[in-house]
């Protein structure tokens, strides 16, 4: 027999649109309004209605607005971003099996920073009629973390996803650099150069097809907060990993400080 919905204290039941949001932030993470309009204008196009939902849906107690996002100048005069609650996971839970534990972790603004730039790359491919392969689909192939081994250390990277094109496959190991590490370190920290030097050794060997039992190849995709730090990223790939250049690719966001705002054709993963 079918599961039964959770019984809330609300008449409101989500639609099949505000089942795709729910979705959609269980796959990525915390979301802002613009996003999950933008993820759902293919069927409906009316912002204010949209954000009436939203409101309703957060009083029906199935989202709520992440307490950090208010920790900013100006925070009134950008969009609310919206997570899911427990009541609103157990929703979802009835209509598809969860994503949750491949969703960003740690600092809550750089998990948020990583969200946007997945939840862009998704509506994007999915605009140019490309398949987006969330991390959960990958790390179930062989029931893994996302964690690569090293000989001395291991890599983890932020995200990680694969786009289905018409002549096969990519992945994509996804790191969203906020400027918040130092650019080299004698420490066994994680710096920029760090960083570099250790997908080197991935992409040397190829490590990503021993740990999740990918057949395709994989792409390193750095983003950037400023464009000095992606021009010392590009000296740091020059010493340590020119041989691989073709594989690691960057992108700049002027604006990335207000990272909700996004634009979803600005990151360009067609092939």
């Amino acid at each position: 027999m079918p599961r039964r919905a959770p019984a809330l204290h609300t008449n409101l039941r989500p639609t099949p649109r505000e089942l795709r949001w729910f979705a959609h932030i269980d796959r990525h993470g915390p979301q802002s309004s613009e996003f999950l309009i933008e993820l759902t204008k293919d069927t409906h196009r009316c912002k204010d209605t949209a954000l009436r939902r939203l409101q309703a849906l957060r009083e029906a107690g199935y989202l709520f607005l992440p307490l950090q996002q208010r920790h900013i100048a100006k925070a009134d005069f950008h969009p609310y971003v919206y997570d899911l609650t427990p009541a609103g996971c157990e929703c979802l839970s009835y209509e598809q099996e969860l994503e949750r534990h491949a969703r960003p972790t740690g600092h809550w603004w750089h998990g948020f920073w990583v969200s946007s730039v997945t939840s862009t790359i998704e509506i994007t491919a999915t605009r140019h009629a490309l398949e987006y392969i969330p991390a959960a689909r990958i790390l179930a192939i062989k029931g893994v973390c996302m964690e690569i081994p090293l000989r001395h250390s291991s890599v983890i990277p932020d995200q990680l996803f694969a786009i289905k094109y018409a002549d096969g496959y990519r992945a994509y190991a996804l790191e969203v650099d906020r400027g918040t590490e130092p650019l080299r370190s004698r420490a066994a920290r994680k710096s920029l150069q760090r960083s570099v030097q250790q997908y080197r050794d991935v992409l040397d060997q190829k490590l990503h097809r021993q740990q999740f039992g990918l057949k395709s190849n994989l792409w390193v995709l750095w983003t950037f907060a400023s464009i000095a730090r992606e021009r010392q990223w590009h000296e740091l790939l020059q010493s340590h990993c020119a041989q691989h250049k073709s594989g690691v690719v960057s992108q700049h966001f002027p604006a990335f400080t207000d990272v909700a705002g996004l634009a979803s054709d600005q990151l360009d993963i067609r092939p």
